[in-house]
């Protein structure tokens, strides 16, 4: 038959055909905005933003304290590495996502705490990690964060968090919205004792982080074309049955609204804190 005789010219064809194509695996990367292909060692060398239209692509957190820290002058809480995450509701499946995650980020939880040097000014770092079940916080997550808060008054250090989460981890919850109230406590005491806060919100900050800590810093930052929000728009919409405008929670509309202080290119941030913790001195 006419079709057998295509399904073997086929198949013949594809055994003859050489590719010339050299293109590794896993070295190119697209970008979500413009749709540009870029080197992936390039788009590193930019500070993991598009060269081409200025698309701020999310960070690990260890990459993260890389890009504003001092080399090798980060040093991790490892007394927070004790603390272990529980499944209070018994959900089905969590703990095993919960392993495959630390497996695959290689963290064992949402935030990064320790200590490092930013230009030679030594600082209280938190940093969230979007990867890791989308940075929501649960118990473990608040506890680290009221952690290095309280270490940043115990040493008389600024303390600087970069936000990036979905909120509540729903997993745990009424202990992980308690963590709402766990966290501001910390930060008012922190205010208190005259400790300098610098908070940056990076793409996304939602829900209870954003109705938490997030929003309490004495300096508010953002990255640009970072959205930022309790309830997705679409959420809000319905509630309010209101059609809200356009670039709705974007970093530059909130600027525009006087939300939050300052949007920093992610290659003037480390320069910025540094001027920051300078001047608060």
């Amino acid at each position: 038959m006419i079709i057998d005789k295509i399904k073997k010219r086929t198949t013949t064809d594809d055994q003859n055909v050489v590719s010339h194509a050299d293109i590794p695996v896993g070295k190119w990367v697209k970008c979500d905005k413009c749709g540009e292909i870029i080197y992936k060692e390039k788009l590193h060398e930019n500070n993991s933003v598009c060269p081409l239209c200025n698309y701020h692509f999310r960070l690990s957190a260890r990459r993260r304290v890389w890009q504003i820290t001092d080399q090798d002058s980060f040093k991790p809480f490892e007394e927070l590495q004790s603390i272990k995450t529980v499944n209070p509701l018994g959900m089905p499946e969590y703990m095993d996502k919960l392993t495959s995650l630390q497996e695959k980020t290689g963290m064992t939880e949402a935030v990064y705490c320790g200590i490092g040097k930013i230009k030679g000014e030594e600082a209280v770092i938190c940093v969230m990690n979007a990867n890791f079940f989308m940075g929501s916080m649960g118990s473990v997550v608040g506890e680290r964060i009221t952690y290095s808060i309280e270490k940043a008054i115990e040493l008389n250090l600024p303390l600087i968090i970069f936000s990036a989460s979905g909120g509540a981890r729903m997993q745990e919850g009424i202990i992980s919205l308690m963590q709402m109230a766990k966290t501001s406590s910390a930060i008012a005491k922190a205010n208190e004792a005259g400790i300098l806060y610098i908070s940056i919100l990076t793409d996304p900050t939602y829900g209870g982080v954003t109705a938490s800590f997030a929003t309490l810093g004495d300096i508010i930052l953002a990255e640009p074309g970072a959205m930022i929000g309790f309830a997705g728009t679409r959420v809000i919409e319905q509630t309010i049955n209101q059609k809200l405008p356009d670039g709705f929670q974007t970093a530059e509309f909130l600027l525009e609204h006087g939300f939050i202080d300052k949007i920093v290119e992610r290659k003037d941030m480390k320069e910025t804190l540094y001027k920051l913790i300078k001047f608060n001195k």
